[in-house]
């Protein structure tokens, strides 16, 4: 009987009683191992091919011991380049004896193997989601903190604004009411635009600091230097439609802008989007 066994990376024909060199295993000299990738098993004039293993076959051997096979030697070189290299390598192999091939058999240790390799596969998935768990966790109590800060910035402002509000609301409370609702819709849009992209921008702050806009009061922002086309869309989808609002930019605003792909605060400030959209807005009125 004979099998054809795939051995560290390589395939051998083996019989039993037979020593074989293979690659280096990770296997102390001594002990017994078994082979279960048999590709064919040749039993007289039977023969078994597998698909591409047998299933259940098995061929065992024992490690005799580690060694090194013969030194090989490279050499290379370049002509008219001055270039020679030379080096030895010496293959770690080890040896083994055929001890046993079987048509079956390998089911068990196959069996074996797989709970081990499930039982370590379900640990790492538990430490993994414990460490997901707990760096969510982490992250909310950030967001937390975070929000609770924003509100107590923003309280005193509210409060100062209110009768401001309560003015405005008296004098023309549907015309108020509808520009709310259109720019909240642009904050939402631009917002979800924004988290697509995994920009970290707050528009939300942008547009309270420079207004918000209409879509039917555009302006062309490409009459500004340094914003194409692309650019034009990428503003209007944030909300930012007219010459006023370039023109209201401060330093925190042209910062956040800057996570918006292509464009950045020096950008901005190197074409001078600010003096430009002013000088626009004057012309216009």
């Amino acid at each position: 009987m004979y099998a054809i066994v795939e051995i560290a990376g390589q395939q051998f024909k083996v019989v039993k009683d037979q020593k074989v060199f293979v690659h280096r295993l990770q296997t102390e000299e001594g002990k017994q191992v078994a082979f279960d990738n048999v590709l064919l098993i040749g039993d007289g004039d039977t023969i078994t091919v597998g698909a591409p293993a047998i299933d259940g076959a098995q061929v065992g051997a024992k490690v005799l011991k580690h060694l090194k096979g013969d030194k090989v030697i490279v050499f290379k070189k370049k002509r008219r380049k001055g270039y020679r290299k030379k080096n030895g390598h010496r293959q770690s192999l080890t040896e083994i004896v055929i001890e046993s091939i079987a048509a079956s058999g390998a089911k068990k240790a196959a069996k074996a193997e797989n709970e081990g390799a499930k039982k370590a596969a379900k640990a790492e998935n538990e430490g993994a989601k414990k460490a997901a768990k707990a760096e969510n966790e982490g992250a909310k109590k950030a967001a937390k903190a975070e929000n609770e800060g924003a509100k107590k910035a923003e309280k005193p402002n509210a409060e100062e604004a209110a009768p401001v509000k309560e003015a405005k609301k008296a004098a023309a409370k549907p015309a108020v009411k509808k520009d709310v609702e259109v720019s909240e819709n642009l904050v939402t849009r631009a917002e979800h635009r924004a988290e697509e992209a995994h920009i970290e921008i707050n528009i939300d702050k942008i547009l309270h600091s420079i207004g918000t806009a209409l879509k039917a009061d555009a302006d062309d922002l490409k009459l500004i230097n340094g914003i194409g086309p692309v650019y034009e869309v990428k503003l209007n989808e944030l909300g930012i439609y007219t010459f006023e609002q370039i023109s209201k930019l401060k330093a925190a605003d042209r910062e956040g802008l800057s996570a918006i792909d292509g464009i950045t605060r020096e950008k901005i400030e190197a074409e001078e989007w600010v003096k430009q959209a002013k000088a626009l807005l004057k012309n216009k009125q």
